[in-house]
C-alpha cells in the first residue's frame, strides 16, 4: 500500500494538532502483528485519504499504525 506524502504530512499533522495519545502497550505494535484486544481502534479521517478511510489507526511510539479492522493487524506504518 502507498501512501502518498502529501497524506503522510496530513497524518502528521492531525496527530499534532488533535494532541492524539499515544497508546501504551506492554508489547511493541508492529506491521503484521495484532493490536492488542485493550487497545481501542481509532477511525481514520476522511482527509488521509479514500484508500485508508477503511481501516482503522492505532498511535503508538511516536507512529501511526494503520490497522485492518476485521483481523486487528497492523498493515502499515506511518512515522
Amino acid at each position: 500500500m502507498q501512501i502518498e506524502p502529501e497524506y503522510r504530512t496530513k497524518i502528521r499533522t492531525y496527530v499534532t494538532e488533535h494532541k492524539v495519545r499515544p497508546v501504551e502497550t506492554r508489547e511493541k505494535i508492529v506491521i503484521g502483528q495484532p493490536v492488542p484486544r485493550e487497545v481501542e481502534l481509532e477511525a481514520v479521517p476522511a482527509d488521509w485519504g479514500p484508500s485508508l478511510t477503511k481501516y482503522r489507526y492505532v498511535y503508538s511510539g511516536e507512529r501511526v499504525m494503520l490497522v485492518d479492522p476485521s483481523t486487528r493487524t497492523v498493515v502499515q506504518e506511518i512515522d
